[in-house]
């Protein structure tokens, strides 16, 4: 029997928060946070020993688990600082960092082709079953029209055989009397 991979606790910052993931190697967690770079080796993600951060992860692995680097306070403190004036190295001149211009946010993708695809896929499906009933109703219609045909054949064919013995019966007694005469 295979032995499960030993689980080791990978941590990357996202935002204002850092995420935790329980995943067998930095491959499994880079799939995990759904980053297409190797933030390893940049450094932007390192791996947990901590007994106190890793407990949550390692009890849900590959599900990422999020905290809060700072608390609000000290993170609308740190936004302020970088508007504050560096001093150049050896310089008694203040420089003012440029803001960083705020990133709009992705729109989120649009669901119309997949909803479209779906009503198509919804629309499809009833023609094809409304098709299949109106098949089973004709053929039962042909089953009954077929065993309606049977048994007037059969009557038909009894009601003949009936008239061929009486006629060969007469013919018989008609033969018998002639030899006879």
């Amino acid at each position: 029997m295979a032995r499960a991979p030993k689980l080791k606790v990978f941590r990357t910052a996202i935002g204002f928060h850092d995420a935790y993931v329980a995943a067998p190697s930095q491959k499994a967690a880079i799939e995990a946070w759904g980053t297409g770079k190797d933030v390893f080796a940049r450094g932007e993600a390192e791996i947990v020993t901590d007994p106190a951060l890793t407990a949550e992860p390692l009890a849900n692995p590959g599900q990422i688990i999020k905290r809060l680097r700072a608390t609000a306070a000290e993170q609308i403190a740190a936004l302020g600082a970088e508007d504050e004036p560096v001093r150049a190295a050896g310089k008694g001149k203040a420089k003012v960092r440029p803001a960083k211009p705020a990133s709009k946010p992705k729109p989120r993708p649009s669901r119309a082709a997949l909803e479209e695809a779906e009503v198509a896929l919804a629309q499809a499906e009833a023609r094809q079953a409304e098709a299949l009933r109106a098949i089973a109703e004709r053929e039962a219609a042909l089953e009954r029209e077929r065993k309606a045909l049977e048994k007037k054949q059969r009557e038909e064919r009894e009601r003949l055989e009936a008239r061929r013995q009486k006629a060969e019966a007469a013919y018989e007694e008609a033969m018998r009397r002639w030899r006879a005469g």
